[in-house]
């Protein structure tokens, strides 16, 4: 009996190894194998088992890695539902990360809490049901404009337009902008089974741009891209990484509805769009004068710095595949 019960596990992990999920899963699982592997090999024979800085920091975020990438392979495991709820979180995380770092009043605690308590489960209930076309205009139109109204109420002038900024922002960035990942998993695409794959192929692509611009940045960096927004930023590792991961976008096409060619296009688009995404919130962090926006991430700071590349990229992303691909 014991036997057969070996036997029928082995055939139901080679069963799942041959659906693209699972030759995504695996896929992943090396890459960061591979990374841990490294990152141990530099520790003894560069470090030599001691404190490196760029050392530590690389076998921070690799670890740190681990657990988000745990995180998204389960969330996709459960589907829709489970991808919601992530980024739902997510979201919720990062709207308290950019609030508690930019300037409000007590007048904007009203307005914050219809954010919070409103306008962030709204979003989130319409992406729930599939209602694409509010879902779209809901926040850019309706938050857009109760968000001022709301202030106004309260009759307190001091630094008004940046204070509605700040709450604007926070809902096209924190809300909007992310929601945008487990709507990708409406899209109905003829001849397209599972598209929380296309979530899986967004994530990976952009993160991974992350990365490679980091390491091509160590590896050739010479000319600095914006020294004053982001001193660590260069050309090279953003020429270098930018390349790589539309390279690595074009090799996923499998689990998109993509050619290779056009994966790879879209992959140029999305990692692109990452990196001003990116620098944008550089800027507003050195306009407040702080490194992070949150600590609660080992070697990486906060949820928002981790995510902020995915802010300009995943609207792009959705909406494009949206016009192109579903009747």
């Amino acid at each position: 009996m014991q036997q057969d019960m070996l036997q029928t596990l082995a055939a139901s992990a080679e069963t799942i190894i041959r659906t693209p999920g699972g030759r995504l899963a695996a896929f992943a699982f090396s890459v960061l194998l591979m990374a841990s592997t490294i990152a141990a090999l530099l520790r003894h024979f560069v470090a030599r088992g001691k404190s490196h800085a760029t050392i530590d920091n690389l076998r921070a975020r690799i670890d740190a890695w681990w657990v988000m990438a745990a995180l998204v392979g389960m969330s996709l495991l459960f589907g829709k539902l489970g991808v919601l709820l992530l980024f739902f979180f997510i979201s919720l995380q990062v709207l308290r990360e950019f609030v508690t770092l930019t300037y409000t009043r007590q007048a904007d605690h009203l307005a914050l809490a219809a954010v919070f308590y409103v306008f962030l489960p709204l979003q989130y209930g319409l992406i729930w049901i599939g209602w694409y076309g509010f879902s779209s205009v809901m926040i850019p139109v309706y938050g857009f404009l109760l968000a001022p109204i709301i202030a106004a109420l309260r009759a307190d002038t001091l630094r008004f337009l940046e204070r509605v900024a700040v709450v604007q922002w926070a809902m096209m960035l924190a809300i909007y902008g992310l929601s945008h990942i487990p709507a990708l998993i409406n899209l109905k695409i003829p001849g397209y089974a599972n598209p929380v794959l296309l979530v899986a192929f967004l994530i990976i692509v952009v993160q991974a741009s992350d990365v490679l611009q980091y390491i091509w940045g160590k590896l050739l960096g010479r000319h600095k891209l914006a020294p004053v927004l982001s001193p660590s930023k260069t050309w090279e590792g953003l020429i270098g990484g930018v390349l790589s991961a539309s390279a690595l976008g074009a090799s996923l096409w499998w689990i998109t509805p993509f050619s290779a060619l056009q994966a790879g296009l879209f992959a140029l688009l999305i990692t692109v769009l990452g990196f001003f995404g990116g620098l944008i919130m550089s800027a507003i962090k050195r306009d407040f004068g702080v490194k992070d926006w949150g600590h609660m991430i080992s070697g990486h700071g906060g949820v928002l710095d981790r995510v902020d590349s995915l802010l300009f990229s995943a609207p792009a992303f959705f909406h494009l595949v949206h016009f192109y691909y579903v009747p």
